[in-house]
This record gives C-alpha cells, sequence and structure tokens, in this order.
C-alpha cells in the first residue's frame, strides 16, 4: 500500500456509506414526486412504472461520475444501465459492498426484479406495435402516401419486407382514402400471417405558412426581408405571407426568430407596426429558399399557448377512434392536453378499451413536461412516446438534438414506455434509392428504441427491406444501452478462433 494512502477498507466503507446516504435521498425525492403524479394515477397498472420513474428522476438529480470510477476499480456495477429497475440496481452495489468489507451476509435482490421493467416494455412493445417474433427486436413503422389508398400491391409488399404499423397522417388525405388504407392493410396482414398495427396522426397544430404574396420564383437569402401579416394585402415591396395560426403574430416581436421549412431558412423579426411584421432572413441554404403555402413555421424558444387539439382533430377522431390501433397526438405539451384526448376517446369508445396513445415530443415545453406526460397518459391507456425529431431539431436547436434524444431514451425506458425513433431515417434511400453512410449509421442508432418510423417515398419498400436487415444485425450486438457480447467473426484469424475453440496452449499466433 502506498504510505499515506487510505485503507481498501475505509474505501469501500466510504463508498458504502456515500451510496447508502444517496439512497434515502432518492426515496425522499421519489416519494415527493410521487405525491404529486397520484392524483393522475387512477389505475394500478402503471403504478410500479411511475414509481421507478420517480426514482430514476430523483437518481439523475445528482452527479454520480466522480462515483463511478470507484465502483468499476471494484468490478462492480457502475448504475450506467439502471433505468428499468433503479433501486434493485443501488440496492445490488450496497449488498456487493457490503460483501467487500466482509460485514455479515449481503443481501442482494431477488434477479427476476431485474428483468421484471424489461419483460414490461417488451410486452407493452407488442401491444402497441404488434407482435413479430420471427423479425428484429425493433418494430418498424412506415408513413403511407396517398398512392396507398388506390395502389393495391404498395402495403403487401411493405408488409412482406418487414413493416409491423403503418402510420396515416390526418393531415393529408380523407377519410374514404384513410378506410382504403386501413382495409387494404387489415387484409394483407391476414393474408401474410402478420400482426399489424394501425397509427393514424392527428395533425395538430402545425403552423404553416398559409398564404404567400411575392413575384413569382422569388427566393430569399440572408439580409433580404419579408413581411408576416394577419391577412393578404395589397402589392408590396416586400414578399408577404399569412399564418395559419395568426395567434403565432402576437408572439413575433422585435429580435424574435422564426424558422421556415424545418429550420432551411432562419429569419429575425427587425419591426413590427401595428399587426404587421418585418422579418430579415439570417440563414439560407446556398440556393436560397422560396415562399411557399404549407410550409412549416416555428417560434424557437417561444412557449405557445396553443391547444394541442384543433377543430379538425376533433372532427377527425370519430373515424381515428374506430379505426386505429395508435392515436399519434401531434404538439402535445402538457398533462390537460392528455386529459383532453382522453376525455373526447372515452367518449367515443364507450365501454371499449382506448387506442395506444402516441405523444410526439416537438417541443421544449413537452420535454420538460415528459414525465408528467407519461404518468397522465399511462394511467389511462397504453402510452408510446415518438422522438419527433424534424420539429424538435428546430425548436431546440439542432446541437441539442441529440443529447435531448438520449434523454428521452433514457426517461422512457425508466418509465417501461415504447419509443419511436422517426423523422429522416433513410430518407436519401426512400426518396431517392440509396442510402448515405450516416442514415445507415442513424438508422443502426434506432435499434435502441421500440420501433423506428420510415417516411414515405418511391423507394420505401426496398428501405423497409434495408432497415430490417439493420436492425437484424444490431439485436446481435446492443439491447439498449448494454452491449451484447456476440461472438464477432468480421477478421481473418486461426480457425480455431473463428470456430469459437481455446487457443493452443503454448499461445502461439498463427
Amino acid at each position: 500500500m502506498t504510505p499515506g494512502a487510505p485503507d481498501p477498507e475505509d474505501r469501500i466503507a466510504a463508498l458504502h456509506g456515500h451510496l447508502s446516504g444517496l439512497r434515502r435521498d432518492i426515496g425522499h425525492g421519489a416519494a415527493l414526486l410521487m405525491a404529486d403524479w397520484r392524483p393522475a394515477l387512477r389505475t394500478g397498472d402503471f403504478l410500479p412504472s411511475a414509481d421507478n420513474l420517480a426514482h430514476y428522476l430523483a437518481f439523475r438529480r445528482f452527479d454520480l461520475s466522480t462515483l463511478q470510477p470507484d465502483l468499476r476499480r471494484l468490478g462492480l456495477s457502475t448504475l450506467g444501465r439502471c433505468e428499468p429497475h433503479v433501486l434493485a440496481s443501488l440496492d445490488a452495489v450496497l449488498a456487493a459492498l457490503v460483501g467487500l468489507r466482509g460485514g455479515g451476509e449481503a443481501a442482494f435482490p431477488q434477479p427476476s426484479v431485474f428483468t421484471a421493467g424489461s419483460d414490461v416494455l417488451r410486452d407493452r412493445q407488442s401491444r402497441i406495435f404488434g407482435r413479430d417474433p420471427g423479425g428484429p427486436r425493433t418494430r418498424i413503422m412506415v408513413t403511407l402516401p396517398s398512392d396507398a389508398a388506390v395502389d393495391g400491391g404498395l402495403i403487401p409488399a411493405l408488409i412482406a419486407n418487414g413493416a409491423d404499423c403503418v402510420r396515416i397522417n390526418c393531415a393529408h388525405d380523407n377519410e374514404r382514402a384513410w378506410a382504403a388504407m386501413i382495409a387494404i392493410t387489415r387484409r394483407a396482414a391476414a393474408e401474410q400471417g402478420r400482426d399489424v398495427r394501425v397509427a393514424m396522426d392527428l395533425a395538430g397544430p402545425k403552423i404553416r405558412i398559409r398564404e404567400v404574396m411575392a413575384e413569382q420564383g422569388t427566393r430569399l437569402f440572408p439580409g433580404d426581408r419579408f413581411v408576416i401579416a394577419p391577412s393578404p394585402g395589397p402589392g408590396a415591396r416586400l414578399p408577404r405571407i399569412t399564418l395559419s395560426h395568426s395567434e403565432l403574430l402576437a408572439h413575433l416581436t422585435v429580435g424574435a426568430v422564426l424558422a421556415v421549412d424545418d429550420g432551411k431558412l432562419l429569419a429575425k423579426v427587425v419591426a413590427r407596426e401595428g399587426g404587421i411584421v418585418t422579418a430579415e432572413v439570417t440563414h439560407a441554404r446556398a440556393r436560397g429558399l422560396k415562399l411557399k403555402p404549407e410550409k412549416g413555421v416555428n417560434l424557437p424558444g417561444a412557449e405557445l399557448a396553443i391547444p394541442a387539439l384543433t377543430a379538425d382533430d376533433l372532427s377527425h377522431l370519430d373515424f381515428v377512434a374506430a379505426n386505429a390501433d395508435i392515436v399519434g397526438y401531434s404538439f402535445v405539451q402538457t398533462p390537460e392536453d392528455v386529459r383532453r384526448l382522453a376525455a373526447e376517446l372515452e367518449t367515443r369508445m364507450k365501454a371499449r378499451p382506448l387506442p395506444a396513445l402516441m405523444l410526439k415530443i416537438e417541443t421544449p415545453l413537452a420535454v420538460r413536461n415528459l414525465p408528467r406526460l407519461l404518468v397522465q397518459a399511462g394511467a389511462s391507456m397504453p402510452v408510446a412516446v415518438m422522438i419527433a425529431r424534424g420539429d424538435l431539431a428546430v425548436e431546440i436547436g439542432f446541437e441539442r438534438l441529440s443529447e435531448v434524444q438520449e434523454e428521452i431514451l433514457w426517461l422512457c425506458e425508466a418509465a417501461h414506455v415504447p419509443v419511436v425513433w422517426a423523422t429522416q431515417v433513410l430518407e436519401t434511400l426512400v426518396k431517392e434509392g440509396a442510402a448515405t453512410r450516416a442514415e445507415t449509421t442513424d438508422a443502426a442508432m434506432g435499434q435502441r428504441a421500440e420501433c423506428v418510423m420510415l417516411n414515405k417515398g418511391p423507394h420505401l419498400a426496398e428501405a423497409v427491406a434495408f432497415l430490417d436487415g439493420v436492425l437484424r444485425r444490431m439485436d446481435r450486438h446492443q439491447m439498449k444501452k448494454s452491449a451484447r457480447l456476440a461472438a464477432l467473426g468480421s477478421w481473418d484469424g486461426p480457425q480455431h478462433l473463428r470456430d469459437g475453440q481455446a487457443s493452443p496452449a503454448d499461445g502461439t499466433a498463427g
């Protein structure tokens, strides 16, 4: 032992004391969270998941990075994969420390505790996105194009190539087209012996450009200006647009930032006169951007008090409630948003079970409210979360997207809630027929979620088959945050190593 160095037993005792105190603090913090959530937890089904989520949130209030090296040196868990079973992981480490000190019999948690949360998550994945015993662990969701209502071969091909769930965007087409898509899906699934689910996304209050008054083909570049107004007006020197939600204008004060078309154009408000706003482009693609009707508009950083359920959503809800296995909830931000949709669904479903609810996380407020959204929804119906990376990236900033995406994955695993990895997955392959290297890596990372979503495009069936293969390969190596030590065979070596046999006794290399 190095002179002056702490005795190993003293270090172990100090570590045990630190973690014991941490466990008490975590228990206290979790109790406060559960007291706040208790009114929403009407049934007991989600209680264990809510309790584990509360402990995880209390646990992650502490910085354990300085303790992890000490745990690692002792060959113990560093608690980096404790999401599904927070207390059991802590208790196992504490018991191991007791054993290392020789201070009596160590009381380890029952082994079943470490699989219970993951088993619940897998069961919820299958209940929501369908069972696929012959497929990869991660389900595949596909967004149907309008052609799927009349092309009788498209949906069967998607299912044959590995699609587990079809998604219908209620912002497009109509009930007649949706009914045709669903009928083809149900028939093809039955013919192929597959359990394929139907998701229908309510459009929500997506803010879009409604009208554009500008010279034909006008492109905007940095330094150019345009006008946002509550209504069309007479010809003007600058391009002029109106928005689908005029209430957004109240938030457009001087200095506010706008993002158009998923951030392809950024602009800052430089003047305001009455209800007329002038904005100057600060960022655009090298070839500029044309302002077009239906392009999305975001106001990054602003918390917009716009109800998540629109009049159009409510008009579609009778059809959705009668036909969808999953209801996608766009721009959900608060527990009140969840309560309102649950009430509307209960009215329409009467005594029938509610469909699953897919919370689309698209704003900073939704990220901050995510634990409360999970508890509110999970208490009423099966719940999943979509990481809607398009609007989310614009709202929180592209540089934060990866970090927030990871945090959503961790919180949902702690709540035993399935996650959908969405937006621009294999987009170049779907649209142009060839994937980029970065897209392939992104698709592989999506294996840590319970479902990956592909958007529509002319090469969608090919992309489904490609994604199915990527996910199967990744299943050998990864399960959520845990690496799986499957045998590797990608390099040349001695035959006895390739066959998984022991090395020769003399240890010579081949």
